[in-house]
């Protein structure tokens, strides 16, 4: 049931290195929800997100290789699986220059109602955008 990958190109910036001159781990998990939430823009209208609002129930991630300042990244992220309220989102992260993956991720995702704010069945016309 996996959806097409969505992915984004950028340059490692200087805010992203820690103490040990590497992207700091917390960077990567942040590198995540922005794709998650670039997707989800990218196949949605301003109405769809007034009515549907996305809230993370757990994060697992794995820290496979290190990446460094200037390096070319591609973050890739796609729908693993959904039923019911709850929808399963991957993430890879890698290094455009050797094709290593530096981070391998998954989050659980719970949808809302944009009003009331309580878990909502995905609808099959969101499940169709990705999917």
């Amino acid at each position: 049931m996996s959806s097409e990958k969505f992915t984004f190109r950028f340059v490692v910036p200087e805010s992203a290195i820690d103490g040990l001159g590497h992207v700091n781990n917390i960077t990567y998990l942040q590198w995540c929800l922005e794709a998650a939430e670039a997707h989800w823009l990218a196949k949605t209208d301003a109405e769809l997100r007034e009515q549907y609002v996305w809230v993370v129930l757990n994060h697992n991630i794995s820290y496979k290789n290190p990446a460094f300042l200037g390096e070319e990244i591609e973050v890739q992220t796609w729908i693993h699986s959904h039923k019911g309220v709850r929808s399963e989102r991957c993430y890879r992260i890698i290094r455009i220059a050797d094709n290593k993956t530096l981070v391998e991720a998954k989050t659980q995702w719970c949808l809302l109602d944009g009003t009331t704010r309580k878990p909502i069945i995905i609808p099959q016309k969101v499940a169709d955008l990705f999917v």
